[in-house]
């Protein structure tokens, strides 16, 4: 692990798995509980110098991303080899990774006036809170380190940076780089098993923590963070829904639903997970998306030729095939997929079903895998009200010919971010937040350095 700006031996280690052979590809540090305490307490002890110097956390930050650049090739080998995703995905998520810490390099902000008159001016400034915790899923793991470690960097926290036990190498290396970047202490990447998240969450010296996961994870996350008050950042489950309307162009919606839904096989909480589509539309769809899950290639993303690589853990594929097991003895039909893959790996089939309707769990639960099921409708109304109808409200998507139509629907859904004819289009200048089950707080642009402060209030007399 990277502790402190410095490598951190430990006897105990475990084991990382190759989704796509099921083999062992590495074995990462399980932290125990006093190394814990050390990386918190380095964190709190490089905090008020790293708090002071605006300009240095600019430079540094920039410099980190030139150093991420320059491994990025080793980067993404490390990613595809523990995640499973081809290697142009890893690639692309690498010079993501990179590209937030440029951009936070160059996001001044200062303190903001909000009464200048004759006799009193007043301030409001932003101060950090501390050492945060960054607790990162398996899905994107070096993107999503990146996006909660970098503004809670740049506003003058410090950092504990804990990755899945799933995906943990790509992260320690990333570690490891970064310790010649940044004073020892600001960035500390630890890698454990469960327990050691539940542990850095009730730390008392983190003050605020910022996880994306399960809901029932998030829950779980939220109570325990509760007994001293931690300040949280939640980014949770989606069950996203397309609604495609009846003036929409069938093969433009399939080419634009079809990469959304199956990217990272599915295991992303902003792809698409349902599309709600009227009857004249239905069975023309239905054939578009399943040819292109017949020509996409399955395989090890280490192989150029793959498109979609395996499912990342066995959990999860378990849960996966459970899904889609229970979609088909409730009727559904597989257009495309609906098994697993023989050989070694979690492989499971590029899955579009039909002949189903919400009540059926594939529809209203999180399947967080290459499943997509489609789903007829009466009305627009009745296809609005379906998809609001969800705990869940990540993101949604609208689409049509009639972009004024397609907008003012898509306006209307219960969800932190629409679009119109797209899906997962994001920049980092925008707030990134869920609503419902979907999170707390609000990530991305400006709003993720609010998020890593609290205000502080000046009041200042002109004479």
């Amino acid at each position: 692990m990277t502790m402190a700006g410095s490598p951190v031996r430990t006897e105990a280690l475990f084991d990382v798995l190759d989704p796509a052979t099921g083999e062992v590809c590495g074995r990462a540090p399980d932290c125990t509980g006093e190394q814990l305490d050390a990386a918190v307490a380095a964190a709190a002890g490089a905090w008020p110098a790293w708090r002071s110097d605006a300009a240095y956390r600019r430079r540094c930050l920039a410099e980190a991303a030139v150093v991420l650049r320059g491994a990025a090739g080793e980067l993404a080998a490390l990613l595809t080899m523990e995640q499973g995703k081809p290697l142009r995905e890893s690639a692309t998520e690498v010079a993501r990774a990179a590209a937030r810490f440029e951009y936070f390099a160059g996001l001044e902000y200062g303190p903001q006036v909000v009464e200048d008159g004759d006799e009193w001016r007043v301030e409001v400034h932003r101060r950090p809170f501390g050492p945060v915790a960054a607790l990162v899923p398996w899905n994107l793991p070096l993107q999503l380190a990146a996006a909660k470690a970098v503004p809670a960097l740049a506003t003058g926290n410090t950092v504990v940076l804990k990755p899945s036990p799933h995906t943990p190498l790509a992260t320690l290396e990333l570690g490891r780089l970064l310790a010649g970047v940044f004073p020892p202490g600001v960035l500390n990447v630890v890698s454990g098993r469960a327990d050691l998240g539940r542990l850095l969450v009730r730390h008392p010296g983190i003050r605020k923590v910022n996880f994306t996961g399960s809901t029932a994870t998030g829950q779980s996350v939220a109570a325990a963070a509760a007994p001293d008050l931690k300040r949280l950042t939640l980014e949770l489950g989606g069950n996203d829904a397309a609604i495609v309307l009846d003036d929409a162009d069938v093969e433009r919606v399939a080419e634009g639903v079809f990469a959304p839904a199956f990217a990272n096989c599915g295991q992303l909480c902003l792809a698409i997970k349902r599309v709600y589509v009227p009857d004249a539309l239905h069975d023309d769809l239905v054939a578009a998306l399943a040819a292109r899950a017949g020509q996409l290639t399955v395989g090890n993303g280490a192989d150029p030729a793959t498109g979609m690589g395996p499912v990342n853990n066995r959990a999860q594929f378990e849960r996966v095939t459970g899904l889609v097991a229970d979609a088909l003895a409730h009727g559904a039909r597989a257009a495309a997929g609906g098994h697993a893959l023989d050989g070694p790996g979690t492989f499971h089939a590029p899955t579009v079903l039909d002949g189903l309707t919400d009540g059926v769990r594939v529809v209203d639960e999180e399947q967080f895998g290459p499943v997509l099921p489609v789903i007829r409708y009466r009305d627009t109304e009745d296809a609005l009200a379906r998809a609001n109808n969800s705990p869940y409200g990540l993101a949604g998507s609208v689409w049509g010919t009639d972009l004024d139509r397609a907008a003012s629907i898509a306006e209307r859904m219960e969800c932190g971010t629409a679009w119109v004819n797209a899906h997962i289009r994001m920049t980092f200048t925008e707030p990134f937040a869920g609503s419902k089950w979907s999170g707390l707080g609000v990530s991305g642009g400006e709003w993720s350095l609010h998020s890593h402060t609290e205000p502080f209030v000046v009041h200042r007399p002109k004479k």
